[in-house]
């Protein structure tokens, strides 16, 4: 099952790359997410009524979705800004690497799981290596500083990648994850809704990058609900860090088509990545 569930990540950390490289090259970044979003909603619409009318509702479980529901929405709105502000390949790394740093000790509190010694030592590789790409540590004098605004919004959306990991491992036991990926749909399409619903980016967005956009509705879901079919078959501190292979992809897509700066550094330091992701597959 572990070798399944890694399968699983290692695709989804592709996909997830490739369309973050779509929104990052998008005109207006919310009207982009709310077109990527809106097919698998309605896909998805009739598998969430099903389910919930079936449903044994908790406290807990609501208290769970409303959370799952809060930080998919302060995601969305974080995502688009920190795009707006920062090179990919230094804004990605941050907010994957945050998550990467943040899951592990949370999964060991609340859920009891824990890894083995060569397993936090992958860990340390990819945060370090995350953090070296993005420019913030690291000895590579020809680093662009990173945009401080792009520094806080992508901490923050490493915020909220942690909160919705960590209740929708929980939710994921009671819910399938088509219910629940519906479920983060609703939250994005009501927070991009908001900011371009009325203003006509929607027309011209999807005139300009109709072909990213149909790619984009298909990685978009597809590489979250591989992680979630993840979570149901093995421990989230094993499988959350490996996902961040999703860092090694973006940074090679940053690097050799939107030809941003610093190839050997942030090409040398998705190697450290790569070392830490296979350290805690084999060992972790």
């Amino acid at each position: 099952m572990l070798s399944i569930s890694i399968l699983l990540v290692l695709s989804s950390g592709l996909a997830h790359a490739v369309w973050n490289l779509f929104t990052k090259k998008s005109e207006n970044k919310m009207a982009f997410l709310l077109l990527i979003t809106l097919p698998t909603t309605v896909i998805l619409l009739p598998v969430l009524i099903w389910e919930w009318i079936h449903l044994q509702l908790t406290w807990s479980l609501v208290l769970f979705l409303f959370m799952s529901f809060f930080f998919q929405g302060c995601y969305i709105l974080l995502i688009s800004k920190a795009y707006t502000y920062g090179d990919i390949s230094q804004v990605y790394p941050i907010m994957r690497g945050t998550g990467t740093l943040l899951i592990p000790f949370f999964s060991a509190i609340f859920f009891q799981e824990y890894l083995s010694v060569p397993g936090w030592l992958g860990v340390i590789c990819i945060v370090i290596g995350v953090f070296a790409i993005s420019g913030m540590i690291g000895t590579d004098r020809q680093a662009q500083p990173v945009n401080p605004l792009a520094l806080q919004y992508a901490v923050a959306v490493g915020l909220c990648i942690t909160g919705y990991t960590l209740t929708d491992k929980q939710i994921v036991q009671q819910l399938s994850p088509f219910a629940l990926l519906e479920i983060t749909n609703f939250a994005c399409l009501i927070v991009a809704g908001g900011f371009v619903w009325k203003k006509g980016l929607i027309r011209r967005e999807w005139q300009k990058n109709w072909r990213t956009i149909v790619l984009g509705a298909v990685l978009s879901p597809g590489s979250y609900l591989l992680f979630l079919f993840a979570m149901t078959l093995a421990p989230l501190a094993a499988i959350a860090p490996i996902r961040e292979v999703s860092t090694v992809f973006g940074t090679l897509l940053g690097v050799f088509l939107l030809k941003e700066r610093q190839r050997v550094w942030r090409l040398s330091m998705s190697l450290m990545i790569t070392i830490g992701i296979i350290s805690i597959a084999l060992w972790g």
